[in-house]
C-alpha cells in the first residue's frame, strides 16, 4: 500500500446514535478519517443497549463505531459544552441524527456552529429531512420503508408485507451521507466554505425506486406495482425456485440466458418457442414458462441446479442462510468478515465495509470504543488543563465507563 487513506487528515465529531449516523461516520474512519464518537453519560448511545451481547458489550454497537475514538460529556454543564465547543471548532465534518431542531437549542445546530467555524461540513440526518409537514415527526427505518412504497411491493399477493430483517433506509441513507459529505470536502476546497447536508431516510427510499415511480408517471398512473411473492412478471424469468433441498435464484431474463435456459428445462423445441425470445413474449407467457422451470427446479437439490446452471453460464445463486455466508470462500478471498482485538472480548469477527482501493487499505483493526475511553486525551489536546480534567471527571462532566477507566 503506497498512499495514505483518502480522508487521512479530516476529523469528524459523531454525535449521532442507533445506525444511520454511526455507520455514516463509520464509514468516514474507515476511509482515514479521525472519528471521535461523542456519547451521554451513564447510558451513551442506544446502540449499546442493542444486541446481540456479549459479557455487556453489545455487537451491533461493536459493528457501527469500530475505528472511532470515545469522548462521553455532559452537554448539560457549561464546561462540557464548551469543551463540545472547542472540539467543533478543530472539527472538519460534524454528524447528528437529532429531530430537526434538537441541537439548536444547545448551540450545536449548524447555525451556531457554522459561525464559529465556517468550514464545518454539517451532516443531519433524520426520518423526514429538516423541511416539509412532516419534519417534525421521529422515525426510523422501519417508518420510511412502510411510508416509501418499497414494503408494499415485497411478499406474496393478499399477505401483510414482511420485514425486510436489514435496516435497508438506514444503511442507504448512512452510504449518500458518505458520498454528500466526501463531496462537501472536496468543493469546500473551492470555495473555503462547509455547508449544510439534510439527509432523510425517507428522502433516499424513495430515490431506491428504479421502477416503480417510472412505472406509474409513465403510464399515466395506470400501472401501480403490487406483490409478487417469488418472480417479477415484467422480467421473466428472474425469481425464487424451490429445489428438494433449499431455495435457488435464478435470472435468466435476458434473451441469450433465456435460451440456454429454456433449452435446459424444456429441451429444444420450448427453446425454440419465438413467442419467448423477448422479454415482452416472455412476460406475456410466464404462465407456461413458470411451471416448466418450477417443475425442473423441484426435481433436483440445489447443488444439482447450480451446476448445471453454471454449465450453461446463467446467473443463479442458493439462498444462503448467514453461517454459510461467513463459510463462503468469496467473503473469505473479499475480506469481508474481519477480525478485531477487544480489549474485553478478545477476537471478535464482525462484518468488514466494501470499500476496496488499489494504493490503500480500508480495513478497520481499532475496536469501538469502551464509553468514555478517550476522554482525557481529547480534552488535553484541546487545552483543558490537569486541574480542569481532574475537576469534570471528579464532577461527572467528563463520565466513563468502569472498564474504559481501568482499561485506560
Amino acid at each position: 500500500m503506497t498512499q495514505a487513506l483518502p480522508l487521512d487528515g479530516i476529523r469528524v465529531i459523531d454525535y449521532s446514535h442507533f445506525l444511520a449516523g454511526p455507520y455514516l461516520s463509520r464509514c468516514l474512519a474507515a476511509l482515514g478519517a479521525e472519528v471521535i464518537k461523542v456519547e451521554r453519560p451513564t447510558t451513551g448511545d442506544a446502540g449499546r443497549q442493542h444486541p446481540y451481547f456479549v459479557d455487556g458489550q453489545s455487537g451491533y454497537f461493536l459493528q457501527q463505531n469500530m475505528g472511532k475514538k470515545g469522548l462521553c460529556i455532559n452537554l448539560k454543564d457549561p464546561r462540557g459544552l464548551e469543551l463540545m465547543h472547542r472540539l467543533a471548532d478543530t472539527a472538519d465534518v460534524f454528524v447528528e441524527n437529532y429531530r430537526p431542531g434538537a441541537l439548536d437549542k444547545l448551540g450545536l445546530g449548524y447555525k451556531a456552529l457554522s459561525e464559529r467555524n465556517p468550514k464545518l461540513v454539517y451532516c443531519s440526518v433524520s426520518a423526514y429531512g429538516h423541511t416539509g409537514p412532516d419534519s417534525h415527526r421521529a422515525g426510523f427505518g422501519l417508518i420510511a420503508e412502510a411510508k416509501s412504497g418499497i414494503m408494499q411491493m415485497v411478499g406474496s399477493p393478499g399477505e401483510a408485507p414482511p420485514l425486510l430483517r436489514i435496516a435497508l433506509g438506514d444503511m442507504y441513507t448512512g452510504i449518500h451521507g458518505v458520498a454528500s459529505v466526501c463531496a462537501a470536502l472536496l468543493g469546500r476546497v473551492k470555495s473555503g466554505r462547509g455547508q449544510h447536508i439534510d439527509m432523510a431516510l425517507y428522502d433516499c427510499l424513495v430515490s431506491m425506486h428504479e421502477y416503480a415511480v417510472q412505472c406509474y408517471t409513465m403510464s399515466g398512473g395506470q400501472e401501480v406495482p403490487v406483490q409478487t411473492g417469488h418472480d417479477l412478471p415484467q422480467s421473466t424469468l428472474y425469481g425464487v425456485f424451490t429445489a428438494s433441498d433449499g431455495y435457488v435464484v435464478i435470472a435468466a431474463q435476458v434473451d441469450d440466458a433465456w435460451k440456454r435456459f429454456a433449452a435446459l428445462v424444456g429441451g429444444e423445441a420450448f427453446a425454440a418457442d419465438t413467442r419467448m425470445h423477448t422479454a415482452a413474449g416472455r412476460n406475456a407467457h410466464r404462465a407456461e414458462i413458470l411451471p416448466v422451470a418450477r417443475g425442473w427446479v423441484a426435481q433436483r437439490t440445489v447443488a444439482q441446479c447450480l451446476v448445471a446452471l453454471d454449465a450453461i453460464d446463467v446467473p443463479c445463486a442458493k439462498v444462503q442462510r448467514i453461517d454459510e455466508v461467513l463459510a463462503d470462500p468469496q467473503v473469505a478471498a473479499r475480506g469481508m468478515v474481519i477480525e478485531q482485538a477487544h480489549p474485553l472480548l478478545g477476537k471478535v469477527r464482525l462484518p468488514n465495509l466494501p470499500f476496496r482501493f488499489s494504493d490503500c487499505d480500508t480495513t478497520q483493526k481499532m475496536p469501538a470504543p469502551l464509553m468514555g475511553q478517550h476522554n482525557l486525551d481529547i480534552a488535553a489536546e484541546l487545552g483543558f488543563t490537569a486541574a480542569q480534567i481532574d475537576a469534570m471527571v471528579n464532577d461527572g462532566v467528563l463520565y466513563a465507563e468502569a472498564t474504559a477507566r481501568s482499561t485506560t
